[in-house]
C-alpha cells in the first residue's frame, strides 16, 4: 500500500507518519507539505508544495497512491472566520479533488474533529461538517475521524507551545481520563492505526468517533 499524508509536521500528522513507516504494509509515503518532515526513512519522499488551493501542477507526483491521510488543520481560536474556513474547507477540498481525479477510489480520510455539525451553532462546527460532506460526496472512499482528545505519544509534540505544556500534564493522566471518558480519547498511535485500519478494510460507517477510532 502507497499513502499520502498531508500536514505530517503537525502533531497528528506526525504520529499518522510514524505509525505508515512502521507498518510493513505499506512500501511508501509521500509527506506533502511546505517543507520537510525532519525524518529519514527508506520509504518516504517529501513534496514541497506551496499553494494549498491548486494541486494540479503535481498531479503526477500524486499519481499511483491508495491512500491519502488528510491531517492539516488549524485552530479557530483568534483566527478571521474566512481564513479558518480558506484553510479548512478550500485546502481540503482542493487536495481530495484532485485526488479523486487521479486516485479515484482510493481512500481519503479527513481528520475533522469532535462536535463537528454541518448544521450546529458554532461556525467552526458547520466548516467542518461541510467540508466532510463535500470530501464524502467524491469518488473517494472518504472517511471523517472525529476524535476529541488526542496524547501524543512515542515523542510526538504539538507546534503550539501552551499545547505542549497541557499535553506533558495530561501525559500523567491519560490513563484516568481513557478509563473515565472512553468516548472522548484517543492517542496519536490509535489514531495511525485506525486509519490504516480503514484504508485496508474500510469501515461501518463515514464518520469515526473516537470509541470508533479506538475500536479499529
Amino acid at each position: 500500500m502507497k499513502v499520502i499524508v498531508f500536514g505530517a509536521t503537525g502533531m497528528v500528522g506526525q504520529g499518522v507518519l510514524r505509525e505508515c513507516l512502521l507498518d510493513p504494509d505499506v512500501t511508501a509515503v509521500l509527506a506533502v507539505g511546505r517543507g520537510g518532515t525532519g525524518v529519514s526513512d527508506p520509504k518516504l519522499t517529501g513534496l514541497t508544495h506551496r499553494d494549498f488551493t491548486d494541486f494540479t501542477g503535481v498531479a503526477d507526483r500524486l499519481t499511483g497512491y491508495d491512500a491519502c491521510f488528510y491531517c492539516l488543520g488549524v485552530s479557530s481560536v483568534g483566527r478571521p472566520p474566512r481564513e479558518y474556513e480558506h484553510i479548512t474547507y478550500d485546502y481540503t477540498l482542493a487536495a481530495a479533488r484532485v485526488l479523486a481525479e487521479v486516485n479515484p477510489g482510493s481512500t481519503f480520510v479527513y481528520v475533522s474533529g469532535a462536535g463537528t455539525d454541518p448544521h450546529g451553532r458554532a461556525r467552526w462546527a458547520r466548516v467542518k461538517g461541510r467540508t466532510e460532506d463535500d470530501v464524502i460526496a467524491l469518488p473517494l472512499q472518504g472517511y471523517a475521524f472525529r476524535p476529541g482528545f488526542i496524547q501524543p505519544l512515542h515523542g510526538v509534540e504539538s507546534k503550539v507551545r501552551w499545547y505542549r505544556g497541557l499535553y506533558a500534564v495530561a501525559r500523567r493522566l491519560y490513563p484516568v481520563l481513557s478509563r473515565l471518558l472512553p468516548g472522548h480519547t484517543t492517542t496519536t498511535e490509535q489514531l495511525g492505526r485506525a486509519m490504516l485500519a480503514v484504508a485496508k478494510r474500510g469501515a461501518p460507517v463515514r464518520r469515526l468517533g473516537s470509541v470508533e477510532i479506538n475500536a479499529l
